[in-house]
């Protein structure tokens, strides 16, 4: 075996290699760690301690600034959806309720005045009927993924052809005076009573339920933009006094520029969107609720009014729960209720003379309406149904029918729901203007801020080169 020995080192001494660590060569850290490590080392000394807070400062500038078009982009975009979405939806499936009841009062008129209908009755029979399909189609296509409304939409579209049927069969039969057309417009009746006007009134309240579901959204805090700007503002002040502290200068224009920019952002948050509350809140209050109450009563007052004709059709020939009373007379009374408690709720929110006058209006001829009806009615029950029939309906001799008072009502109605829908759209309308420009506003606004800080930092940075 051979032996090898080392060539001594200068002075005697032997060369001996540097022993390797144990286990094998050093270990290389993690990214994470390696990082952590810069930094750390960074900042051990000024520059770069002051390159970390320009990076912290301009990150929490941009921050704010894309958390603010987040929240704002989505309060944006549910207030636009209550101005041009789920209020004309909501407003539509009430106009659905409004024509389908207002054509069943037009067919039980149009019945009472037999061969001799007025061509004007049956123009507006037809007319209700095409604004209920049109308004039908355009519903379908606009209600999105709501289930209930679209299940309230099909039974609607199924029941109003059957419904028409039966109100030909009827206006045919009475034209050659054969008592089977009462029983066929009674039929007729009916199926819009438990049938179509109640599918009616489920489109309307699911419409009106995601209408208050956006007036939330939209109204809803942006708590995390007023939180994360408020933490931006905070490190920019703690920045400044470091600065001042350091430097024994007061201002440093960047630093300066980045918190008024954020400052400017965080004002026009907080104000935009106190004033896009406010208006949301006033076109609910005073418009939306308003007009709620204003369709209720008008229904109510063509529910009564067809109640009214068929009580002159049936002639007793439908009894109440109570087997005594006449149906359609106990309907009319009841219905006059709710169409007197809706008048008074709504003349209780009305601010204004242009909302309250026609609601009085519509009032006054409630009254009128009852006294003329129960002449009429006490005509009837005389059994002298020819003069009963134009105290009703109205002729060239019964100018003062209920039916003319009935008009009265629906006119004045008609008015104050215009009122309340224009007083809605102008309120919606300045809320959501309220939060315009907001967000490109702060988009912008919060990348100035962001390059701001950094040339604020840079510019401390040069004195160090």
């Amino acid at each position: 075996m051979a032996i090898t020995t080392r060539a001594p080192a200068p002075g005697g001494a032997v060369a001996v290699p540097p022993a390797g660590p144990p286990g094998g060569p050093p270990r290389r850290g993690t990214a994470w760690a390696e990082g952590v490590e810069r930094l750390r080392a960074a900042a051990t000394t000024e520059p770069g301690r002051l390159r970390i807070i320009g990076a912290v400062l301009a990150a929490l500038v941009l921050l704010f600034g894309a958390v603010t078009v987040w929240e704002i982009s989505d309060r944006v975009g549910a207030a636009d959806d209550v101005v041009g979405r789920s209020q004309p939806l909501s407003a539509d499936a009430a106009s659905i309720y409004r024509s389908l009841a207002d054509a069943d009062t037009a067919s039980s008129s149009g019945f009472l005045a037999g061969g001799d209908e007025p061509r004007e009755v049956r123009q507006r029979y037809e007319k209700d009927i095409s604004n209920a399909s049109k308004l039908l189609v355009s519903a379908a296509a606009n209600t999105g993924a709501n289930e209930d409304s679209r299940r309230q939409i099909a039974l609607l579209g199924e029941q109003l052809p059957r419904y028409t049927g039966l109100i030909e069969q009827a206006r045919a039969t009475n034209k050659q005076g054969l008592p089977l057309g009462g029983a066929y417009l009674r039929y007729a009746n009916e199926q819009m009573s438990t049938q179509l006007l109640p599918a009616a009134q489920r489109l309307y309240e699911a419409e009106t339920d995601r209408l208050y579901t956006d007036y939330d959204d939209a109204r809803s805090l942006p708590l995390a933009s007023l939180g994360t700007g408020l933490l931006a503002l905070a490190a920019l002040a703690w920045a400044q006094r470091r600065n001042y502290l350091r430097t024994n200068r007061v201002f440093n224009h960047g630093l300066v520029a980045a918190t008024a920019a954020s400052l400017v952002v965080l004002m026009w948050l907080a104000v935009g969107h106190t004033v896009a509350r406010s208006g949301l809140a006033e076109a609910r209050s005073d418009g939306q609720e308003s007009l709620k109450v204003l369709n209720d009563a008008r229904i109510a007052s063509l529910q009564a009014r067809a109640s009214e004709n068929l009580t002159l059709i049936a002639r007793g020939a439908v009894l109440a729960a109570d087997n005594k009373s006449d149906k359609y007379d106990v309907d009319f009374t009841n219905e006059m209720k709710e169409l007197d408690a809706g008048l008074a709720t709504a003349l209780g929110l009305a601010d204004d003379s242009s909302g309250r006058e026609p609601v009085a209006r519509a009032a006054d001829g409630v009254k009128q309406w009852k006294q003329r009806h129960a002449a009429a009615r006490e005509t009837d029950l005389r059994g002298d149904y020819q003069d009963a029939l134009p105290q009703v309906i109205g002729d060239k001799d019964h100018k003062d029918s209920s039916g003319a008072s009935f008009d009265t009502v629906d006119a004045s109605l008609e008015q104050a729901v215009a009122h309340e829908q224009k007083e809605f759209t102008r309120a919606a309308r300045g809320g959501l203007d309220a939060l315009g420009g907001l967000v490109t506003g702060s988009a912008v606004l919060a990348v100035v801020g962001a390059a701001a800080a950094l040339l604020g930092i840079g510019r401390r940075l040069s004195e160090y080169r």
